[in-house]
């Protein structure tokens, strides 16, 4: 019977088998379906690096005083700021080293030149326009004591100069900073379009530092591959968010300040021009993020109608020479794994991922957001966290009409297996009773004295007057007249007090 059982539970797990693969996923994981090569992220590629995007705002404050002896001697003073540039830069370690443009941070023109011009037309009352350019005077005098205030300083100079850079950062964070955090310039770039890096000398909110971007090994070097440029065309703030913009790549490169074209593919949109119109009102510097893993490969540069690309080769070897390592951050780390599961719609599992963000830094823009975004749909039919994923079958054949027929067929191959078990045994016999065994008499002992015969009955019993009817095998039965204990046949003293049964 085991081996026919067996043999129909095998019949049944084969057909159930050989149809089984026709409806199961490729693979299945605790969570639901593991799709064969799924991408990181595939959704808001640019989230890896918004968080280290910054606004970057540059002044110079020029301190000039006029030595005014035309007629008496008087020193004028004056203090004066000049806007120096504004555009967007990337934070690439967690103390404070940010890469941006030189013509952000670092004026092209003469900063001592614009001083001059505006203190003599302020003391004198001439006419001089507040620029950049040396200007001359009809009035000889005036024109001489203007000539030997511009630079450089000399021991004839009418003008000493002052000049310092004040550089703040702004943060992408909420609530927004109004102040900033100040920056120093490490080192500027050779041109106006090769990469400047900072060093933020403020206090950084949290104990751990700044959010950076991962920097990308190499440029994409196909033709039109897509990238996104991400920047602020103002201070970060409620009404100020983080500008996304998609870009591809032209053909080519271009090392150094000449950059890389961009060109769409499609030609449906002059890129060069649409960015440069970004770049003038405040992406220039912005990181370019390929679209690939999410990491920057390049820094926007240009204006105008033309904008290019600088490559990521030329970003690294300016921090090198600032002597600046760009490296992630704890912040990073759980901010990277809580986006991973919140782009693959894990969204019970993200939710205490970007808590923790918040918890190392504070007023994290894009963790706050994709935070609330997680608690709204945690528990809900796109959570892959919580309740499996419906997972589409590779063959539209139903799966209930097997395990039918593989049940019916088990409890056929049963029912046989029994009846023929019982076929081949036979029917039950019947219990034969046990046999009567008959106990042969004792023989009497002619030698022994008259025995008593003591019968005992419980105490508060009342016992109804009976006849007694003895039987001849009872009748042989003796006891002990000391102690009335039962007496073998043939025993001639009691085996309990040892008394003689002959007297």
């Amino acid at each position: 019977m085991a081996r026919l059982t067996a043999l129909a539970g095998g019949a049944a797990v084969a057909l159930v088998a050989l149809f089984l693969p026709l409806s199961l996923p490729l693979s299945l994981s605790p969570y639901g379906v593991l799709p064969a090569a799924a991408h990181e992220h595939p959704s808001g590629i640019t989230d890896l690096v918004t968080p280290a995007v910054v606004r970057v705002e540059a002044t110079a404050h020029i301190d000039i005083t006029l030595l005014d002896h035309i007629r008496d001697l008087v020193h004028v003073e004056r203090s004066y700021k000049v806007p120096i540039g504004v555009g967007t830069g990337v934070v690439v370690n967690p103390e404070g080293g940010i890469v941006t443009l030189t013509r952000v941070v670092k004026s092209e023109q003469d900063l001592a030149v614009h001083a001059a011009n505006k203190i003599f037309a302020e003391h004198h009352g001439v006419k001089i326009p507040a620029d950049f350019e040396r200007h001359k005077l009809k009035d000889e005098v005036l024109d001489r004591h203007l000539q030997q205030c511009y630079p450089p300083l000399t021991s004839k100079a009418t003008c000493i100069y002052n000049i310092r850079t004040d550089i703040t950062v702004f943060p992408n964070v909420s609530p927004a900073d109004p102040k900033g955090l100040k920056a120093d310039l490490v080192k500027a770039g050779p041109g106006p379009d090769t990469p400047a890096v900072l060093q933020t000398s403020s206090r950084v909110v949290g104990g751990v530092g700044l959010p950076t971007a991962p920097l990308a090994d190499r440029v994409p070097e196909s033709a039109g591959s897509p990238t996104n440029v991400a920047g602020f065309l103002g201070r970060p703030g409620p009404t100020v968010q983080t500008t996304v913009e998609i870009a591809h790549l032209g053909k080519g490169g271009g090392a150094g300040e000449n950059g890389r074209p961009f060109a769409d593919p499609d030609k449906k949109v002059d890129e060069p021009v649409k960015l440069a119109g970004l770049a003038d009102r405040g992406l220039r510097g912005a990181p370019v993020i390929g679209d690939k893993d999410g990491h920057v490969v390049g820094m926007l540069i240009g204006g105008g109608r033309a904008a290019r690309m600088i490559g990521i080769r030329e970003v690294t070897s300016a921090l090198t020479k600032a002597g600046v390592a760009p490296r992630r951050g704890a912040i990073d780390s759980a901010f990277e794994a809580a986006l991973t599961r919140y782009h693959t719609k894990y969204y019970t599992e993200a939710a205490p991922g970007f808590q923790r963000v918040l918890e190392l830094y504070p007023g994290n823009v894009v963790a706050a957001t994709l935070l609330k975004d997680s608690l709204a749909k945690r528990g809900g039919p796109e959570d892959r966290g919580v309740r499996p994923v419906p997972v589409p079958a590779r063959s539209a054949t139903p799966m209930w009409p097997f395990a039918v027929a593989a049940g019916v067929l088990f409890l056929a191959a049963a029912t046989g297996a029994v009846l023929l078990w019982r076929r081949r045994r036979g029917p039950e016999p019947k219990p034969e009773p046990p046999p009567l065994v008959a106990v042969p008499p004792q023989p009497l002992d002619e030698g022994a004295n008259q025995t008593v015969v003591v019968r005992r009955s419980q105490p508060f019993a009342v016992i109804p007057q009976q006849k007694q009817v003895l039987t001849a095998q009872e009748q042989a039965v003796k006891f002990c007249t000391a102690c009335g204990m039962r007496l073998g046949a043939a025993h001639r003293f009691c085996g309990y007090c040892g008394h003689p049964i002959e007297t």
